[in-house]
C-alpha cells in the first residue's frame, strides 16, 4: 500500500490551462439509453452513450478531474505505451488532474446556443475538456460525446467500462460513421432534458478528425444543426485498403456555414490544396454552398487539437521527437489560443451573430488562411 501512495505522489500532476471566457463553467456527466436503437456492436441490448456537459456557471464547487479514476486505471497503460506517449506506466496522475470547470456548478441563466462535439477515431470525449470548457466560458452549452465499442475506452456508472473493438476494415468504418451520426442526432433530442438553459433553436456541432467527418454528415442528414466545423479530419469511410468512399457531406456539400480547421503531418498538410493526405477537403470545397473557411494551424500536428496540446509539454519523459510527432512544433500557448478563439468565433458568428475579423485576414501566430 505505501508502494502504491508513493507512486501515486511521484507520478505528476498537470495544470490545465485557465478559461478565456467571461464565465466560470460547471459540469456534469450523463449516462443516456437510446431505447428506440439496438447498439450495431452489440445488437443483443440498446445503444448506450456517456456525454459530458459543460455551460456557463457560477464559481462554486469542486474541480473536475480531468480523466475519472477507473477510467485513469484502465487507460493509463494505452496512453503511456510505446505506440502513443511511451513512458512508464503511472508517470502522469491522470486522476489528479483538474479541470478548470467545476462538478454541478449552479447554472447562470440564459438561453444559450448548443454545440455538440464528437472526438477523433477511437478517442475518448475526456481529452477534448479544454475544448469544451473554453468554449462554455464564452456562454455556451457543450455536449462531448464518446462513442460506445469504438472509443478507446468508456466508463459508465457502477465503474463498468467498455473498451472499443472496432477494426480498419471499410464495412467497420461505414458501420462507425453511420453509428457516430445517429449519436449525435439522439444526443440533440436529449438536450433540453439535460440543461435549462440550453437554446436547441441554434445548435452546432464540431469534432476532431473522425469526429469532424461526423460533424458534416451530422448535418447532412439532421437540418437542426445550423454550423459546423470540421477539425483535421478527413471525410471518408474508405477504410484499410478500400476503395475511396467520401462522405455525402463531400459529394453533395452543404446549404449550411461549415470551417475547416487543419494541420500538419510532416510535410504535407490536411487542407482543400493538398490532396497528399486525403482528397475530400479538395472534393468538398467546390460542392459547398453555405458559407465556408480554410484555416491552417502552421507546425501544429494532429493530436495537437486535443487535450495533448496542453498536457504533452509537462511531462518531461517524452522526447522531443515524440511530442513533435503528437502535437507539432508550434508554441503550444499559440497554438491553444489560436484554437480555442478560432472555434468561438464561428460559433459566435453563425449562432450568435457576432461579427468577427479572424476569418478577413491571420491574427494568431501560426494560423494561416487557405485560399
Amino acid at each position: 500500500m505505501h508502494l502504491l501512495m508513493a507512486a501515486a505522489l511521484a507520478a505528476s500532476t498537470l495544470i490545465s490551462p485557465q478559461l478565456s471566457g467571461p464565465f466560470s463553467v460547471g459540469t456534469f456527466d450523463a449516462h443516456l439509453t437510446d431505447s428506440a436503437r439496438l447498439d450495431p456492436f452489440q445488437p443483443s441490448k440498446n445503444r448506450e452513450l456517456m456525454v459530458t456537459v459543460s455551460y456557463p456557471a457560477q464559481r462554486k464547487g469542486q474541480q473536475a478531474p480531468w480523466l475519472a479514476p477507473g477510467f485513469a486505471t484502465a487507460a493509463d497503460p494505452i496512453l503511456s505505451s510505446p505506440a502513443f506517449l511511451d513512458v512508464p506506466a503511472g508517470t502522469v496522475n491522470w486522476s489528479g488532474t483538474l479541470r478548470q470547470a467545476r462538478v454541478d456548478a449552479p447554472a447562470v441563466p440564459g438561453k444559450w446556443p448548443v454545440v455538440l462535439f464528437s472526438p477523433g477515431l477511437q478517442a475518448p470525449r475526456e481529452f477534448y475538456a479544454s475544448t469544451a470548457d473554453d468554449l462554455a466560458s464564452r456562454g455556451y452549452v457543450v455536449v462531448t460525446v464518446s462513442h460506445t465499442y469504438e472509443s478507446l475506452l468508456v466508463e459508465f456508472p457502477g465503474n463498468r467500462v467498455e473498451f472499443g473493438q472496432t477494426d480498419g476494415s471499410p464495412e467497420t468504418m461505414k458501420k462507425v460513421i453511420d453509428t457516430r451520426v445517429a449519436d449525435m442526432r439522439f444526443v440533440l433530442d436529449k438536450v433540453p432534458g439535460l440543461h435549462r438553459w440550453a437554446d436547441t433553436s441554434r445548435v452546432g456541432i464540431a469534432g476532431h478528425s473522425f469526429g469532424g467527418y461526423t460533424a458534416g454528415e451530422t448535418m447532412v442528414r439532421d437540418r437542426r444543426f445550423d454550423a459546423g466545423i470540421n477539425i483535421d479530419g478527413a471525410m471518408e469511410h474508405t477504410g484499410d485498403g478500400g476503395t475511396y468512399a467520401p462522405g455525402e457531406v463531400v459529394t453533395k456539400g452543404l446549404d449550411r456555414p461549415f470551417l475547416l480547421f487543419g494541420g500538419d503531418m510532416g510535410e504535407r498538410e490536411l487542407s482543400h490544396v493538398d490532396t497528399s493526405l486525403t482528397r475530400t477537403w479538395a472534393d468538398f470545397w467546390p460542392n459547398q454552398r453555405g458559407w465556408k473557411r480554410d484555416v491552417h494551424l502552421d507546425d501544429g500536428a494532429h493530436f495537437g487539437f486535443s487535450d495533448l496540446q496542453w498536457s504533452v509539454p509537462q511531462i518531461a519523459q517524452v522526447t522531443p521527437e515524440r511530442r513533435a510527432g503528437l502535437i507539432g512544433t508550434i508554441n503550444p500557448r499559440d497554438a491553444l489560443k489560436a484554437q480555442h478563439d478560432y472555434v468561438a468565433a464561428f460559433f459566435d458568428l453563425h449562432l450568435k451573430h457576432r461579427g468577427t475579423k479572424l476569418f478577413d485576414r491571420p491574427r494568431h501566430p501560426g494560423i494561416r488562411l487557405v485560399e
